[in-house]
């Protein structure tokens, strides 16, 4: 919008009583139609206008009516291209518009295919191409001069079409003036000192907008559902992990866990291996890697080990963490030095990453839940227990645990809930109590057991919102009404 067709907008309207469309005035004045409305809308803005949307419909040609309005129907040029002797069918459907043209003309009874010869000759001597006149009276603005059946004819050979046209009707407005004077937007410290905040116009201010006082503000479904299991986590006790590593060496993430270097999950299918920097420069001591070494090479501890040769090299190497187990054995290993060894309770919920194809139930990139508890004593009943107290202050009572593998816990279990959207038994998180080639190396009394598990937080928040795909809760697919019916707090409570 420029400031002089605000300026001739405004002198139109001033010559006329009632009003003026502006598709009306985008005509007379040879703009665009949206440069009319961004200026009618400024002006509006300062009551000089008063605006009232307008719809009105009218037929177009199409690209293909264009050209018959121009060069004739398909059946009239097939017509003018058959010579009075005729001419070969085949060579006539070589032509662009051979074959409806052919089939029309041949409706219209144009032309006719000499059986003896299989040649098209004509059949009339002239004929009246309707089919163009009627393009051009739409053409020229007069389609009001055919009747419904012509056009719904030539709108079903797709050769025109119904075009909505959308307008407004502008008025003078309240504040209708010729001039434009520029409404303040602020009042300035200057203006009040000066004084002449007076002889200057200011833009009403909408105190009914929406969101000019807030009632309430929401979280994502992801955060809320952290947000109570942290404040869960808070009331039994736990301590919170800092988890802000988002790359591990391979030691920590890997090594320290038992979890062997010819294990699987280190492959390029579960882990993302770092480029830059590919290795670690940071370690911790050389008796504890000494020890981890031994243990994984040789054994020891009353275990036989894995029996290959442990390559620090491996140790070294980089990756996004693939879970938050990394944390959990950096905060023992530094329990472990400590000179009496204190009972602790220590739970992290943070990202992780596996190299997973995406689908309803899994992410490449999602959030861990970890809980650790060192204690004398401990058994996988009080495991159970813990879990259950922990789901059921979250809303999910139908828990199940099943035997399970894995290389840093024994005995191990998976947790499994019950999904009412998918109908089936949902794997929620994995669990046991870390083994003492973990824990002895570190250097944590031989009395002192840990349990520890690793939970989703996606599935929990699927089957506590009923979502069926796990890509519902990331990105731009995220129902809003979801996030609307979980407020977390009121301004005015």
């Amino acid at each position: 919008m420029t400031h002089s067709v605000a300026e001739t907008l405004l002198c139109c309207i001033e010559k006329v009583d009632d009003g003026v469309d502006s598709l009306y005035i985008a005509t007379e004045l040879e703009v665009d139609h949206q440069v009319i409305i961004g200026a009618m809308n400024s002006l509006e803005a300062h009551g000089q206008v008063g605006l009232q949307p307008r719809s009105s419909k009218h037929w177009e040609l199409t690209r293909e009516g264009s050209e018959i309005a121009e060069l004739g129907s398909h059946e009239a040029r097939v017509f003018g291209s058959t010579p009075v002797g005729g001419t070969p069918k085949t060579e006539l459907m070589k032509l662009a518009f051979g074959k409806v043209g052919f089939n029309k003309a041949m409706a219209n009874e144009w032309i006719r295919v000499d059986k003896k010869t299989d040649r098209i000759v004509k059949a009339v001597e002239n004929i009246e191409d309707q089919v163009r006149e009627k393009l051009l009276l739409v053409q020229r603005g007069q389609a009001s001069q055919l009747d419904d059946k012509e056009k719904n004819d030539l709108k079903r050979r797709k050769l025109i079409s119904e075009v909505m046209v959308k307008s407004f009707w502008i008025s003078k407005g309240s504040s209708f003036s010729t001039t434009i004077t520029k409404q303040e937007t602020e009042l300035t410290a200057e203006m009040i000192a000066s004084g002449n905040w007076k002889e200057k116009k200011f833009k009403p201010y909408n105190f009914e907008a929406k969101g000019i006082a807030p009632d309430c503000g929401y979280l994502h479904p992801l955060m809320k559902v952290r947000t109570q299991f942290r404040q869960i986590f808070l009331e039994m006790g736990f301590t919170e992990m800092p988890t802000n590593n988002f790359i591990e060496s391979s030691f920590w993430n890997f090594d320290s866990l038992f979890q062997p270097q010819q294990h699987p999950a280190r492959d390029q299918h579960d882990t993302f291996f770092l480029s830059d920097p590919a290795l670690a420069h940071e370690f911790p001591p050389e008796e504890y890697l000494e020890r981890v070494k031994k243990v994984h090479s040789e054994g020891g501890y009353g275990s036989q080990g894995y029996k290959y040769d442990w390559k620090i090299e491996e140790a070294q190497k980089n990756v996004l963490r693939t879970h938050t187990t990394a944390v959990s054995s950096r905060m023992l290993y530094a329990l472990a030095q400590q000179q009496n060894f204190t009972p602790v309770k220590f739970f992290s919920i943070d990202r992780v990453f596996r190299n997973e194809t995406v689908d309803a139930t899994h992410l490449a990139e999602f959030h861990q839940i970890e809980g650790v508890v060192a204690d004398y004593g401990l058994t996988l009943g009080d495991l159970m227990g813990i879990l259950h107290q922990f789901f059921t202050k979250l809303g999910i009572t139908k828990l199940r645990f099943k035997p399970a593998y894995n290389p840093y816990t024994e005995p191990s279990m998976e947790v499994f809930s019950y999904h009412e959207g998918l109908k089936k038994w949902v794997e929620v998180g994995n669990s046991g109590m870390f083994r003492p080639e973990m824990l002895l190396p570190m250097g944590l009394p031989d009395d002192v057991s840990v349990i520890a598990w690793g939970l989703s937080l996606e599935r929990p928040t699927m089957i506590k919102y009923g979502i069926n795909n796990i890509r519902e809760l990331v990105g731009h697919k995220v129902p809003l009404k979801m996030i609307h019916d979980s407020p977390i707090c009121r301004l005015d409570s």
